[in-house]
């Protein structure tokens, strides 16, 4: 079986006028259909980078492909989630900004775009806000309502840059869950970022640890039996493996 995505020899370098920066240095990964890979790592060392340079938001050389085609720029294929409340058009209520995808995708029919939006809705929790405006909305709301807007489209990736670090510790335990019921459901391939060691062992069917310069450090399936919790056998070992090798690339130490 090929892979959904696959990352040949990818680098991206940064530069000004005095020095140029090598944030990600020949990288190569692939990830399969239905996996959610989790991806931890210290700040800058291209976690964030990585994800959009899979979104076709960022020149970089190497080769991407999804589906075996080689991507060139943005596209509904790979749609991204970010950490920002914000990232909602604020003029648009909730049902407009779901379907302002949909539209540019052709779909016109009204009843059609009714439909979709209310499903999507539906499996975030936030069925009866569709006229609401974002400004009326929590922030864990918000966040709900950015992956109904991703899952509209059916996309082949969901990108997520650590969406649920500025929220609560309920909002952010529930909201991993209804995650996790989604990615069951729909067979979603998620590509996760997170500082949270907990949250990328409860998540995450696969996890990856990068460090400075975009090398990968640690890349293991998570040998942890769904659904995960502190006391599942094994957790402590690997929060401390994962821990420990944080640690030392911290201090720019290689694992």
């Amino acid at each position: 079986m090929s892979a959904l995505l696959k990352i040949e020899g990818l680098s991206k370098v940064y530069d000004d006028d005095s020095a140029e920066l090598a944030v990600i240095d020949n990288l190569n990964m692939t990830v399969e259909q239905g996996e959610f890979l989790c991806i931890l790592g210290p700040s800058g060392c291209g976690k964030t980078t990585l994800l959009r340079c899979i979104a076709g938001f960022e020149r970089c050389t190497g080769r991407i492909l999804v589906n075996g085609e080689q991507i060139t720029g943005p596209g509904t294929d790979r749609i991204m989630v970010f950490q920002d409340f914000n990232q909602l058009f604020p003029w648009l209520t909730v049902e407009k900004n779901i379907q302002f995808g949909l539209k540019r995708q052709g779909i016109r029919d009204r009843e059609q775009l009714a439909r979709i939006t209310a499903d999507v809705l539906k499996k975030v929790r936030m069925h009866g806000y569709g006229r609401h405006y974002p400004y009326q909305l929590s922030g864990g709301m918000k966040q709900r309502v950015a992956i109904a807007r991703a899952l509209a489209l059916k996309p082949s990736i969901i990108l997520m840059d650590e969406p649920f670090a500025a929220l609560d510790a309920i909002t952010r335990n529930t909201l991993q869950q209804e995650v996790l019921a989604i990615s069951r459901e729909e067979n979603c391939t998620f590509i996760f970022i997170t500082h949270n060691i907990q949250e990328g062992i409860v998540l995450g069917t696969r996890l990856m640890l990068m460090e400075p310069g975009g090398r990968i450090a640690i890349d293991i399936r998570n040998p942890i039996a769904r659904p995960v919790s502190p006391s599942s056998p094994g957790y402590g070992a690997l929060w401390d493996r994962l821990y420990a090798a944080l640690y030392d690339t911290q201090r720019g130490n290689p694992v």
